[in-house]
């Protein structure tokens, strides 16, 4: 199994390289950051306090890292740790799970990509002030992402206002028409194995929030392999374009790595990520989408770090483990499982007026619990729950209260369950 540090781990690129390759037996995610964020909360094994990718000390502190963690590979998660890592790589002792340097370093400005690509593709118009002939355009920073500093420009003053930050930006021509990911993979032989083009339907913080892909798929495709015979990729990358007035496609920029939200390819079973980690480690992988239509739709997600040890879990039948007399709480299953999984002792605690031992049967679920306890409607729970190290579920909040004043001990209403969740 190889070792493999994510940096950072917490941006949402390094949070899909999770989502990606928790599974894996080939690889053993490592999750790195500078600033404490949610990759904190997602990586079970985790390095905090990593120098930021420009501080003088970020190369003696990375090698130290790849040495005592016998790191095999480091996954850069954003485009300016792509390109620093990339070019440390001699220095580093590990591979960096990347393009060539010369290729990070075109996709990191957009400038560089539209001088190398403009005589092969349709790029936007560049303007300076003194030769722009209409309005509205567009202006973007030439290094930059999450579409910050990006903006459309509707006149001079505004225009006049916006430089005099000084930023290095592009004004470039505005394209009214609809924008489009494409996310594809190029193998360690130059062969392009995958383009998959998807709408940006919903865009928050540069990303799409909502994407499908789109039916018309060849002109992607001449778009891409016109890309990807003038820069050499390997592994996983993509390219955004945008409509024109006259429906003609126009790039707007290339990266070096996999885009945010291209986890609708890995909902076909193109898994960019993984194919990544097999091909920079030499082996030959092979693309197999599936056919069917599919929809993404992000939103937050949260995870929890509690400060409670427990050794065994008391948990209610009614609306609680079924719900509606119909249905398994599967978000609750799923924590039992857990917990059977670290070892820890799961009792049903229930008065049910039914037969108990059958609905069980019936819902499949007899064998998940250590031990079922059934009592009467005038017994008290508190009388069973007799393991101090513990917590309880129950959707009753009279029985929470009785348990939690009687037994001192965390408990938990079924909408908690997700708090419990790793």
């Amino acid at each position: 199994m190889k070792n493999i540090l994510v940096f950072p781990c917490g941006s949402e690129i390094g949070l899909d390289i999770y989502r990606c390759v928790q599974y894996s037996t080939y690889f053993r995610l490592i999750g790195g950051s500078s600033v404490d964020d949610h990759g904190k909360f997602v990586y079970n094994d985790y390095i905090g306090s990593i120098p930021f990718v420009k501080a003088p000390d970020f190369l003696p502190v990375m090698k130290k890292i790849v040495a005592e963690h016998s790191i095999d590979a480091i996954y850069p998660a954003t485009d300016l740790a792509i390109d620093v890592l990339k070019k440390l790589e001699p220095e580093l002792g590990c591979k960096v799970i990347s393009s060539a340097s010369e290729t990070t370093d075109v996709c990191l400005s957009k400038r560089k990509t539209y001088a190398l690509l403009k005589d092969i593709i349709r790029i936007p118009k560049q303007y300076n002030v003194a030769n722009i002939d209409s309005f509205p355009i567009f202006i973007k920073p030439d290094i930059g992402h999450s579409a910050i500093g990006a903006e459309k420009i509707s006149s001079q003053a505004e225009l006049e206002n916006r430089l005099a930050d000084g930023d290095d930006i592009l004004l470039l021509e505005y394209l009214p028409g609809e924008e489009y990911t494409v996310d594809c993979f190029t193998d360690r032989k130059g062969k392009l194995q995958y383009v998959g083009a998807r709408v940006r339907k919903r865009v928050k913080s540069g990303i799409s929030v909502n994407t499908s892909f789109v039916d018309s798929k060849e002109e992607f495709r001449s778009f891409a392999e016109a890309i990807n015979e003038k820069i050499r990729f390997r592994g996983a990358w993509f390219y955004q374009v945008k409509r024109d007035k006259e429906g003609e496609l126009c790039l707007l920029e290339v990266a070096s790595r996999f885009g945010g939200s291209s986890l609708l390819s890995c909902a076909l079973g193109v898994n960019l990520p993984l194919l990544s980690l097999f091909d920079a480690f030499d082996y030959d992988v092979e693309v197999l989408p599936n056919e069917y239509r599919v929809e993404l739709d992000r939103a937050f997600s949260n995870k929890y770090k509690l400060d409670i040890n427990y050794s065994t879990i008391y948990v209610d039948y009614d609306d609680c483990m079924i719900l509606e007399k119909r249905y398994v709480n599967v978000e609750l299953v799923q924590f039992i499982f857990q917990c059977h999984n670290k070892g820890k002792r799961i009792v049903l605690l229930s008065k049910h007026d039914g037969d108990l031992q059958s609905e069980l049967k019936q819902f499949r679920i007899e064998e998940i619990f250590d031990e079922v306890i059934h009592i009467s409607r005038d017994e008290q729970k508190c009388d069973y729950v007799i393991d101090k190290d513990s917590i309880f579920i129950d959707d009753s909040h009279a029985e929470r209260k009785n348990i939690f004043m009687t037994k001192h001990i965390p408990v938990f209403a079924p909408d908690m369950i997700n708090v419990l969740l790793d």
